[in-house]
């Protein structure tokens, strides 16, 4: 009865495909037909051999351990970039003057700069205008901030009680204020409120009208390295602040080698000869950059 059973569903199943094959998608099975295949299925399917059971799987192989992976060390931390002025453009190559026709050129800016009255409030305050002294051909050029009251007075830069520290300085290079430069960012002296005393520090506006003036004095004079004193000159040039950190590090100023460095009134008032010693390598620096000879007695001032 099972094989007959089997017979007769393997022919069935023969015949569904035929009629699938031919596009018959529904046949009609009457509800005896279903009730009878029902019946005759049961003890069919209980007669069928039982497929036999899908062995156990293979236990897994247990994961091999992991080396730990060693923590990376951080990095040193890298030494902080010395500060560095933006680019000032240097201006175009101009062809070489001859002493006289240089000599023609600084006194036509001169007279240019002597009737300023841009800043209105600086020229309505001011005695005179102080343009600049020294040699027009000097490698050495010092610029500081303003002049003060003296040099207002007199009309010539660094003439006071720092002045004269800077022409000290200057001597003790071997040099004199007759063969450097020295000139100011400003050409007037800030005005101040009557009475107070002191000098008052030039604003970014004020800098920035007057030193196109410097620029041109610079350009025709064409020293071989710039020294800025104090953090006004050194901020009005270079655009940079924190004058010490800034001393010491070689800058350029239009294609010139320039170094910051402190103001001769900051050792004024500070008499400290760690102090003194800092500007003075500032100064020895500058030496070596000129191609100065410096004796074993200028390298030893102000050590202990």
């Amino acid at each position: 009865m099972s094989e007959l059973y089997h017979q007769l569903l393997d022919a069935t199943i023969q015949h569904l495909e035929d009629l699938k094959s031919r596009g018959v998608r529904f046949v009609p099975v009457s509800p005896e037909a279903v009730s009878a295949l029902t019946q005759t299925s049961k003890p069919a399917a209980a007669a069928r051999p039982q497929p036999a059971p899908r062995p156990a799987p293979a236990p897994a192989a247990a994961p091999r351990p992991i080396a730990p992976t060693p923590l990376a060390r951080p990095a040193p931390a890298a030494p902080a970039p010395r500060p560095v002025a933006p680019p000032t453009p240097a201006p175009p190559a101009a062809p070489t003057l001859s002493p006289e026709a240089k000599a023609a050129a600084i006194e036509n800016l001169r007279q240019r700069v002597l009737p300023c009255t841009t800043c209105s409030h600086l020229a309505n305050s001011r005695q005179t205008v102080v343009f600049g002294v020294g040699s027009i051909h000097a490698d050495l050029m010092f610029v500081g901030e303003a002049p003060g009251a003296d040099e207002d007075r007199l009309g010539e830069p660094f003439v006071g009680a720092a002045g004269q520290l800077l022409t000290k300085i200057i001597q003790t290079m071997g040099l004199s204020r007759e063969t450097v430069y020295i000139a100011n960012i400003l050409k007037c002296r800030p005005d101040t409120a009557p009475g107070a005393p002191g000098n008052r520090k030039p604003t970014p506006a004020e800098m920035q009208t007057c030193i196109p003036y410097l620029q041109e004095q610079i350009d025709l004079i064409r020293p071989k390295v710039i020294v800025t004193l104090g953090a006004t000159a050194t901020e009005g040039l270079l655009h940079l602040t924190g004058i010490s950190r800034l001393r010491g590090n070689w800058q350029t100023y239009r294609d010139i080698p320039t170094m910051p460095t402190f103001h001769p009134s900051y050792l004024l008032h500070n008499n400290d000869l760690a102090e003194k010693r800092r500007l003075w390598e500032d100064m020895l620096l500058v030496m070596a950059k000129l191609g100065l000879p410096i004796s074993t007695r200028q390298r030893g001032y102000f050590l202990k």
